[in-house]
């Protein structure tokens, strides 16, 4: 282990994470715990952020006690995060209002097609790159606001902050009500969708749009500073750096070249491509996002495929249909059968992300005949994964010009070799997963590293990248695009159910 430590949490949309790095990328402690998962009513997705927090302080505690450093060890602290989710909490008592709002919630569905008129859902894309749907975060606060009496009119005041995880962890870590620091990121407010993605400022045109006064809002900063340092346990830590998670996993990808890209596979999947110093606009389904911001220098932009349904999926598989009584048991069931027998599994079970955004879709399983077996399902259930990349891979081109050569992939689907073989076969490109496959960690880390000198430049990252496994895809392609095909005829099958 060498002298110089970086920690990093990951706040996710399941769990908390902390894990510490030294100089050479290598983990050298971690610690995780779950944290619960509210549904009050159908298509209602909350949070605990008091909880979080809480368990967010037990993870580091953990991590330096696997490690076993002092935290004074520790020569900088990142942050990454589950992004849109929405937090509103009291200034004076530190204490979040309500329940926050997570990204899969769809309570603000009516709201946004309210808020789009005759312009729908592209009203406010021009500026933010986003298009108005239920998974962002500002028509989540303006709900917030209007559905809880007196809270509008304290917020107007300045009593009350909004902010989304790394907003919340980074008050709270610099000193919460005595003195903590209210801001947020580029990346973590470019999904907010009342940042201008040029001007990487809050927007005032839909500001005044969606009813959200300027007083709950952080400052914007750059995904790599210093923006203060931690009290009570991590005293004099430097905080100094936020990303949201997918990226965070870009960046721990080194992937800083435009052309460059990834795909997180969690509870949903995105992807990734990196388009450079520029917004590119999307005409095809995806999401122009800012990608990171080192300090002063210009942003770096990307766009990206937002899948809702992946690793979720085998969880549905798992929990409410009780094929598999464990995740892993789902690939050798898979493996069993050549092939899926003719059947298809659209998970859209609250409408469908990236390129379609159709909010009217839902979940359904076709191509069924009595040939069909429950590995047949199986394997349905990982090819749908896949296929739902290969659509976001197709619109990125569309969009870019930019082929995807090779696909860095991570998180915890990764582990599936029948998956990662069947992505790369539908993709007709290598798929590599790296050594250190925990990269959205690593990606806050290498900024907050960044900020404080333990690293010299993205040059210094590079070379700390390492190949793990790499697939070469080996599908015939009259196969693929038969395949493919049949895929996207299930696909409108989903359409229409809802609304």
């Amino acid at each position: 282990m060498t002298d110089t430590l970086v920690a990093a949490i990951d706040q996710g949309t399941t769990s908390s994470r902390c894990i510490i790095f030294d100089r050479s990328g290598t983990i050298v402690a971690a610690d995780q715990r779950e944290h619960r998962q509210i549904f009050p009513r159908p298509g209602w997705v909350e949070h605990d952020a008091a909880e979080i927090w809480s368990t967010v302080r037990a993870v580091v505690a953990g991590a330096l006690d696997r490690a076993g450093v002092e935290p004074g060890r520790l020569s900088a602290l990142g942050i990454t995060n589950q992004r849109e989710t929405t937090v509103l909490w009291d200034r004076a008592t530190g204490r979040p209002v309500q329940n926050a709002i997570v990204w899969q919630d769809t309570r603000t569905t009516a709201l946004c097609e309210e808020l789009g008129g005759a312009d729908g859902q592209d009203r406010f894309r021009d500026a933010t790159g986003l298009p108005l749907a239920s998974y962002f975060s500002g028509p989540k606060v303006a709900w917030l606001l209007d559905s809880t009496p007196g809270l509008r009119e304290r917020a107007e005041r300045g009593e009350i902050a909004f902010g989304t995880m790394d907003s919340w962890l980074i008050w709270n870590l610099t000193g919460g009500p005595e003195g903590g620091v209210h801001v947020t990121d580029v990346t973590n407010a470019s999904r907010t969708m009342l940042m201008n993605l040029r001007t990487l400022e809050w927007d005032e045109e839909i500001l005044d749009a969606m009813r959200v006064p300027r007083a709950v809002l952080p400052e914007i900063r750059s995904s790599s500073e210093i923006y203060g340092r931690a009290v009570g346990p991590l005293a004099g830590v430097p905080v100094a750096s936020a990303l949201g998670d997918q990226q965070a996993a870009i960046f721990g990808q080194v992937c800083y070249d435009p052309g460059t890209a990834k795909n997180t596979y969690g509870t949903g999947s995105f992807l990734l491509l990196n388009t450079g110093d520029r917004p590119v606009p999307s005409k095809s389904g995806l999401i122009t996002t800012v990608g990171y911001r080192i300090g002063d220098q210009d942003p770096v932009y990307c766009l990206e495929g937002s899948i809702a349904v992946t690793g979720s999926l085998v969880q549905w598989f798992r929990d409410q249909l009780g094929i598999i009584s464990s995740a892993d048991e789902i690939e050798p069931l898979a493996a069993s059968v050549a092939d899926n027998g003719g059947a298809y599994v659209v998970p859209a079970f609250s409408g469908l992300f990236a390129p379609y955004w159709r909010s009217d879709a839902r979940g359904v399983i076709t191509g069924l005949t009595r040939y069909v077996t429950k590995a047949h399902l199986a394997r349905a259930v990982l090819e749908a994964t896949s296929w739902q990349t290969r659509e976001v891979v197709d619109a990125m081109y569309q969009d870019s010009g930019v082929p995807i050569t090779t696909l860095k992939v991570d998180g915890g689907m990764t582990a599936n070799g029948l998956l990662m073989q069947h992505q790369a076969d539908v993709l007709g490109v290598p798929v590599i997963r790296p050594k250190v496959s925990e990269t959205t960690c690593l990606g806050a880390a290498y900024a907050a590293g960044l900020a404080t000198g333990v690293w010299s430049g993205l040059d210094e990252l590079r070379t700390h990248w390492r190949p793990d496994v790499e697939w070469e895809p080996r599908m015939e392609a009259v196969t693929r695009e038969r395949e493919y095909g049949n895929w996207r005829k299930a696909v409108e099958r989903s359409f229409g159910w809802e609304g």
